[in-house]
């Protein structure tokens, strides 16, 4: 296969400890009045305090909206949307987690083109430009303060789903690690875990006959030789780093290693995909109300053992990037161990093993592995073809903890 690569990333990137106070300067350049999305913990957060009160000196008119739910239901969405309305913002900056940076960019679709959330559910639906968006992750995990899609919870539905455009990426990213200091051991890695799955997944995602016309219809366009770049940055980042950052929360350069691993396997994921563990997340998450990092992150091994006939050959590069096994390891050889490890990192930080240890009930186990199919989406996008009885292999071993029954699936 020829060389082919696609990227979509925001107009800019700031990273690094105290990028934070730029925000103003950022906000400045497209208007006037700001609308900022949050959350109830962040909105009274002194250092989220101090950067409003730094727009303020700007002449800048700001409105807070710090209600933002976990897993963004829509009823939220609506509420941040009437409360805006009449503002008429020039700009939407997200604070926060992934739920708050994606309230962000689901404000900023209905303030521009209206309508209800569902008008804009799959890929290429949101029909022209919306308002600047400028998000501010305070965690390192969703990386979507630099992707084209935003997450969203339809309790009608009873499932989550996204809103996936080029339009809603970000103009602005500003990533400041000393924003993640604060993050409780939990959080640090349920987030983490989320990143490391992104970054896996996309590196190992099918790989498409490139088009001239792939990027046209297809937001995820499968594994690339500009996202691999990225998801290969992001994995060491995150190797090296998840585990200090949640043994102690004040290791700076463990933070800022971290945040670079979520903010590059954004980069990747956000033209690459995910795949199998994100599809059968979202039901296990709906089902359980556990966090959606704790969900894909104890499916990732699991995935792993299954796409490993596939993926023997990436796997063993990241082996060989991690210095994983030895001189004598094979190809073969170093796929299982990256597997292994993966496993093991994930455990030392306190991911759930199994989905029955996220509280999935047993007899769920049939309506998981069908729901997670039919996500298309996703499952296109994963390495080796999938089926319901591929689900269903995934689904029991994940639940039951035994890796080795998806050996001879």
């Amino acid at each position: 296969m020829s060389l082919f690569g696609a990227m979509r990333l925001p107009r800019s990137v700031l990273f690094g400890s105290g990028q934070r106070q730029a925000l103003a300067g950022v906000a400045e350049q497209f208007g006037h009045r700001v609308l900022i999305c949050t959350d109830p913990r962040l909105g009274s957060d002194q250092e989220i305090q101090a950067l409003i009160g730094n727009l303020g000196r700007r002449g800048l008119s700001a409105l807070l909206y710090d209600q933002t739910q976990p897993d963004l239901p829509i009823d939220s969405i609506m509420d941040c949307v009437r409360a805006a309305a009449s503002f008429t913002p020039d700009v939407v900056i997200g604070i926060g987690g992934g739920s708050c940076m994606d309230m962000a960019k689901a404000a900023a679709v209905l303030l521009t083109h209206g309508g209800e959330p569902s008008s804009y559910y799959g890929e290429y639906k949101v029909p022209g430009p919306v308002i600047p968006v400028i998000a501010v992750p305070t965690t390192s995990g969703t990386g979507s303060e630099v992707t084209p899609v935003a997450v969203v919870a339809d309790t009608a539905k009873g499932m989550k789903i996204g809103i996936a455009s080029p339009h809603i990426i970000p103009q602005v990213a500003v990533c400041d690690p000393e924003l993640t200091l604060s993050c409780p051991p939990r959080l640090t890695a349920c987030s983490g875990g989320d990143a490391l799955t992104h970054a896996i997944e996309s590196f190992t995602a099918l790989a498409r006959t490139p088009s001239a016309d792939l990027t046209l219809q297809h937001v995820f366009i499968g594994k690339n030789a500009l996202s691999d770049h990225f998801a290969l940055l992001a994995i060491s980042s995150i190797w090296n780093s998840l585990y200090p950052a949640y043994i102690n929360g004040n290791d700076l350069q463990a933070r800022e290693n971290l945040m670079m691993g979520s903010l590059a396997a954004g980069c990747a994921f956000g033209t690459a995909g995910t795949a199998a563990a994100h599809a059968i997340q979202y039901p296990v998450g709906n089902a359980t109300h556990t966090a959606h990092g704790d969900g894909v992150a104890s499916l990732l091994p699991y995935v792993m053992e299954f796409n490993r006939p596939a993926c023997v050959d990436n796997f063993a590069q990241i082996a060989r990037m991690l210095r994983l096994g030895d001189g004598n390891s094979s190809n073969d050889d170093l796929s299982r161990i990256l597997i292994d490890e993966v496993a093991g990192l994930l455990g030392s930080v306190g991911i759930p093993r199994t989905l029955k240890d996220l509280g999935l009930a047993a007899d769920q186990q049939q309506w998981t592995a069908e729901s997670a199919i039919s996500i298309q989406r996703l499952v296109k996008n994963n390495p080796r073809p999938l089926d319901l009885r591929a689900m269903q292999a995934i689904t029991a071993a994940a639940y039951s903890g035994d890796r080795a029954a998806l050996r001879n699936a």
